[in-house]
């Protein structure tokens, strides 16, 4: 057998152009899927930045709530009610709105404004300069050093801005885990002076972040809340949610789809017209095999592994060339949302796998038919 495979690889590569030709196939096809999927990716993981970045196990909302950029304020007595919720270990406030600041030079930016529990600073970011406890000080703000910061024009520790009329002081600067979406840089400030600083509705409580005591207490939670009137979703509920909102009732899921699908045809129809061209011009030399006594089943298995060589090495370059291009945007385009996940990778290969089979059945079929007799007659 391995004299065979042997036999099938330099069949292959000996031909150089037909080899270039199915591995260029291969590679764009991989290239285009992961480069979908993987923006995407990118753009559901942003989407729930702030679920992620605050961390809170348990998040109370209204049950209108599609994503966590579109807030519906929660009465104040919602909060005593859950508190009271047997199995809550605590629960806090949290404040997520938009503002519009004055920067230094004049320029008006708009920035999400996070107000984190006075007393508990629940879900307070990681601080790269400054100290934490000087978001009690007057006017305190820390920045989020993210993609978006030097929207904010690269602040400083000490740093000033204006909004709605108040003067604004950056003391801190902080680095989260995720980006937000929606280009806009991200400020953390205590509940009551997001508050004071934003006009807001009759209603502030933008969602609880609850804790419970243990993880057997997170069902009864969530009845509990579910009878008051309101919707609690563990974390990993609430950015599947606002996934699905993104996946299903806007045009970026089907967009994404609709991309995903040509590049799968686009690595079909290359690589599949390639590889039976690819046999047909062969056809002599399996017959020839034919003729010496190699039997089918080593044939079929000479197609398979050609195949299989060629979409495995166009996986291989696809995925790195892709991951190349990922990168290297990173460098110089900071709002780039795409990342590579291990659901990108296997979608991608199992299409591979696809193109593989169809191709191969293609060569297949016409290598079986071939009979000896007419290729030395010829």
């Amino acid at each position: 057998m391995g004299g065979i495979l042997h036999i099938a690889y330099k069949l292959l590569v000996n031909d150089r152009a037909k080899y270039a030709a199915l591995l260029l196939g291969i590679t764009f096809a991989v290239f285009l899927m992961i480069e979908m999927t993987s923006l995407f990716a990118g753009i559901l993981t942003r989407s729930s930045a702030t679920v992620i970045n605050i961390g809170a196990s348990i998040w109370v909302m209204d049950p209108a709530i599609q994503t966590v950029a579109n807030t519906i304020p929660l009465p104040d007595y919602v909060l005593d009610e859950v508190r009271s919720i047997p199995g809550v270990k605590y629960a806090v406030p949290l404040y997520s709105g938009a503002a519009l600041l004055k920067l230094p030079d004049g320029v008006y930016q708009s920035a999400n404004i996070i107000g984190l529990d006075d007393t508990s600073l629940f879900g307070r970011p990681t601080l790269e300069n400054g100290n934490i406890e000087d978001i009690f000080a007057e006017n305190a703000f820390i920045a989020v050093k993210d993609s978006e910061f030097y929207k904010l024009e690269n602040p400083k520790v000490g740093a000033e801005f204006e909004l709605n009329d108040h003067r604004g002081v950056i003391v801190g600067i902080a680095h989260v885990a995720s980006s937000g979406l929606f280009g806009v840089p991200t400020l953390y400030t205590t509940y009551n002076r997001a508050l004071q600083y934003i006009p807001s509705t009759r209603f502030t409580i933008s969602y609880l972040l609850v804790e419970p005591k243990t993880l057997a207490d997170v069902a009864l939670i969530k009845q509990q809340v579910k009878a008051a009137g309101y919707l609690a979703l563990t974390k990993d509920e609430f950015i599947q949610k606002i996934s699905s909102f993104y996946k299903y009732q806007t045009g970026v899921g089907t967009n994404m789809l609709i991309m995903t699908v040509i590049s799968f045809i686009i690595g079909l129809s290359i690589s599949g017209q390639t590889f039976y061209t690819f046999v047909i011009e062969n056809l002599e030399k399996f017959g020839a095999l034919k003729a010496i006594g190699a039997k089918g089943r080593e044939l079929i298995v000479m197609i398979l592994f050609q195949a299989a060589f060629v979409s495995l090495t166009g996986y291989g370059i696809g995925v790195g060339l892709c991951a190349l291009i990922i990168w290297t945007a990173r460098l110089y385009l900071p709002d780039y949302a795409a990342i590579i996940t291990f659901s990108n990778l296997v979608l991608a290969f199992l299409m591979v796998i696809v193109i593989a089979a169809i191709s191969s059945y293609v060569g297949v079929r016409k290598v079986l038919r071939i009979e000896p007799f007419d290729i030395f007659r010829g």
